[in-house]
């Protein structure tokens, strides 16, 4: 039987997940208020209509927009509801009880890499109690869900904890390219990560670890003189001032 898809934003994550499924044969019925749906999707006109007559509901809007196009899409909900935003664990929590009350099976998703350029075959961890549901539905179109046993809120938890990691290491060294530049050797200090990064192994998170325990206050120090010197470069201090604060509460 052809599967029919209800998709809820047509961003750069909706887009390309709806694109791809359509490919694959299914039915996609679109929304998003702010972008018209392609000719080759259904166009609905909000999310319940999306919504109506679909296995499967992929909410791929915003964090800040999930809860609400869940009671909108709620009442005319047969299928899973799969919340797919970057939202907190207990968003997802809420999300999920809001849909066992309406008796709608529930499934929270974790995007775990950039859809551009793989689309429906990103990798997503799903948890909640329609998460082995949602594999078997949208892996043989070619989507790469990984079923986790477990409550809502538990993919979103691995997403975000790899993102408090990933997301402040990117920060940093935006920061630190930023105040390279202003000091005239952006080039030289861009070849030094780049030198680090790639020398990482699987012995380095220890390194890290025990080391900014081991000399917290000389390198709280350090990293104070690091924010002034970022301050008189005239570049916000935000990551050298959070690090030299965390190193801070670890001497006492």
């Amino acid at each position: 039987m052809t599967l029919t898809v209800a998709v809820l934003g047509l961003g750069e994550a909706g887009s390309a997940i709806a694109s791809d499924l359509h490919a694959a044969g299914a039915v996609v019925r679109a929304y998003d208020p702010a972008v018209a749906a392609p000719s080759d999707l259904v166009a609905t006109a909000n999310e319940a209509d999306a919504a109506t007559g679909a296995a499967v509901v992929l909410s791929v809007n915003s964090a800040k927009a999930c809860v609400a196009a869940l009671r909108a899409g709620l009442p005319a909900t047969t299928g899973v509801w799969a919340d797919l935003n970057t939202a907190s664990p207990g968003t997802k929590r809420t999300l999920a009880g809001l849909a066992a009350d309406a008796g709608v099976a529930f499934a929270d998703v974790s995007i775990m890499a950039p859809v551009p350029g793989r689309g429906l075959s990103v990798p997503m961890l799903t948890s909640g109690p329609a998460a082995d549901r949602l594999a078997a539905l949208l892996n043989p179109l070619g989507a790469a869900v990984e079923p986790m046993a477990g409550p809502a809120g538990l993919a979103a938890e691995r997403k975000l904890l790899r993102s408090v990691f990933f997301k402040g290491l990117a920060a940093a060294v935006v920061e630190a390219l930023a105040a390279g530049r202003a000091a005239g050797c952006e080039d030289w200090l861009r070849d030094n990560i780049t030198e680090e990064l790639t020398r990482a192994d699987a012995s380095t998170v220890d390194r890290l670890v025990t080391g900014t325990y081991q000399h917290a206050a000389r390198r709280a120090d350090e990293m104070a003189a690091a924010t002034d010197m970022l301050t008189e470069l005239g570049i916000e201090p935000t990551m050298a001032a959070a690090t030299r604060d965390l190193l801070r509460r670890l001497t006492t």
